[in-house]
């Protein structure tokens, strides 16, 4: 049987030398089945990957109008931002939504897609967290037939529906913003190695240097975990290098933020030693000082976005073609990246 494939009634049925009826019934914990019998075919479903037809399409139980939500963490503001799109987009659908957060987590990332079957849930939205490099998790649900939509951090090895926005030409106007405002040597604080959107804002950060002329230079990227240690850490890092960079480039607000605090505590000035320019556009950042420039990604249409990929799902009895929506983002310019007064 093909991986892919969902798991039949048939399928027990044909391995257990029963037929499909009393496979059936069994499942359904009908008292005329031997107990015998029902622990076998329980077992083999299980074994089998098999999942009730009912959960996903809700053919045959009462539907719940529940999606499954699960999230890196809720303490980052773009996602506690989604959450809200989303919950919002959903209620006016008539659906609820159970949250889950993985903690940037692969292994509870799995748990939690586990605890999402065991709710019923008719659909599946979620987003990367930092740890996570094997799939099989969510083949297993896509195997079950589930509906599901990523958002933000993929993987181009899900073939399923997802909504992004265009990392690559992020980066590359933030890095073009530095460059024009007489950035020269560009470092950049970008996420864990094997993170596709990290890997898409550093080749968007590369295709600006090269555009513009400039050297890209392999000892000004420095990849981290998102912990605000290893950030600081990093950023001082760079800093120490022989000729430090006067512009960078962060992945995300709090990796800005860390190395922000990092530099003002060993009394480097931004921007008038290094420029720096961010993603996510927290609201924390115009109260910074100087104020952070940052990327500002549209949160609320993601969300509908998101849930209209699911709801298409939900809503046709037919397999639906995945579909990738790719947006657009807006460079909120600021004072950590104004280096007018830098000196020469």
């Amino acid at each position: 049987m093909n991986k892919n494939t969902a798991v039949t009634i048939k399928d027990i049925a044909n391995a257990l030398n029963l037929s499909a009826s009393t496979v059936s019934r069994a499942l359904r914990g009908m008292p005329e089945i031997h107990p015998e019998t029902r622990q076998a075919v329980l077992q083999l479903a299980e074994d089998m990957d098999y999942q009730p037809n009912q959960l996903a399409k809700n053919l045959v139980k009462s539907r719940t109008k529940t999606i499954g939500l699960i999230l890196p963490t809720l303490s980052y503001h773009f996602f506690a931002s989604m959450l809200n799109s989303i919950e919002e987009a959903a209620m006016q659908a008539g659906y609820s939504v159970v949250v889950c957060q993985t903690n940037e987590s692969y292994l509870r990332e799995v748990a939690q897609i586990q605890n999402l079957l065991h709710s019923q849930v008719e659909g599946v939205i979620m987003s990367l967290a930092r740890d996570t490099s094997d799939f099989e998790h969510i083949y297993r649900l896509q195997r079950k037939n589930m509906p599901l939509v990523i958002f933000d951090r993929y993987s181009t090895d899900i073939d399923a529906s997802r909504v992004i926005v265009d990392n690559h030409e992020a980066a590359f106007k933030a890095t073009q913003h530095l460059i024009e405002n007489g950035c020269q040597r560009l470092g950049c604080m970008a996420g864990p190695p094997h993170l596709l959107i990290s890997n898409e804002r550093l080749r968007g950060f590369k295709d600006a240097l090269e555009h513009y002329g400039l050297p890209y230079n392999e000892r000004y990227v420095f990849h981290n975990d998102f912990t605000q240690e290893n950030t600081m850490m990093q950023a001082l890092n760079m800093m120490s290098l022989p000729t430090p960079p006067d512009g960078i480039l962060t992945m995300t607000d709090r990796i800005a933020f860390a190395t922000m605090y990092a530099f003002k505590q060993k009394g480097i000035r931004i921007p008038e030693d290094v420029a720096i320019v961010s993603f996510n556009n927290d609201p924390t950042c115009i109260y910074l000082s100087p104020s952070l420039t940052s990327v500002n990604q549209p949160i609320q249409e993601m969300g509908a976005q998101v849930v209209r990929l699911l709801l298409k799902q939900l809503e046709n009895d037919q397999p639906v073609v995945a579909e990738t929506i790719v947006l657009s983002t807006q460079l909120m310019i600021r004072e950590s990246s104004m280096v007018e007064g830098r000196k020469k």
